[in-house]
């Protein structure tokens, strides 16, 4: 499927179920689902985006078709099982590119929030790990430290067979 198809599926759907519900769509509204900036643009995206934010609000209309296109998501998953991989395919197709349409939809913004919450939450929970650690263990003495490390590589370079003996105990248990 190309991007104008894929387009095209999109806004016939959603435009059908706008109908179905008596839901009135303008030819602007119409056009603004083919937003695009770049080589894919149906028309001039700077006055399109003008045009249509003096007559409309952003955040209304995109509460609005997204509405519109979850209600007709639905419709064709109980409908038609070809039409719902018809619409599952454009919304792959549409995905290789950066598409309004795909803002209208709710396919772009569910995967980036999950991201952004997991790396906060990571985030804190390293945060959270350090100032506990260094709260709670005393840093050791660097003269201790200095003789586990000498010792290690002694106890491995006297005895390679019984250190590689028990390192390979130790993955064996451990896996």
């Amino acid at each position: 499927m190309r991007v104008r198809e894929a387009k095209d599926f999109l806004v016939e759907q959603t435009v059908k179920q706008a109908e179905m519900e008596g839901i009135p769509l303008s030819e602007l509204e119409k056009r603004m689902m083919y937003f695009t900036e770049g080589k894919s643009a149906v028309e001039d995206p700077v006055s399109l985006n003008e045009e249509f934010e003096a007559q409309y609000d952003n955040a209304k209309y995109e509460r609005k078709i997204s509405r519109l296109m979850g209600g007709a998501y639905k419709r064709l998953r109980h409908e038609n099982s070809v039409d719902k991989k018809s619409w599952d395919s454009a919304v792959r197709c549409l995905k290789k590119g950066d598409h309004y349409i795909l803002v209208l939809c709710g396919e772009t913004s569910r995967f980036s929030a999950l991201w952004g919450i997991g790396a906060i939450a990571v985030l804190l929970l390293i945060a959270a790990s350090i100032k506990w650690f260094t709260s709670t263990i005393q840093p050791p003495n660097p003269h201790v430290l200095l003789a586990v490390f000498v010792g290690v590589i002694a106890t491995w370079f006297f005895f390679p067979r019984h250190v590689g003996r028990a390192f390979s105990w130790v993955m064996s248990v451990a896996v």
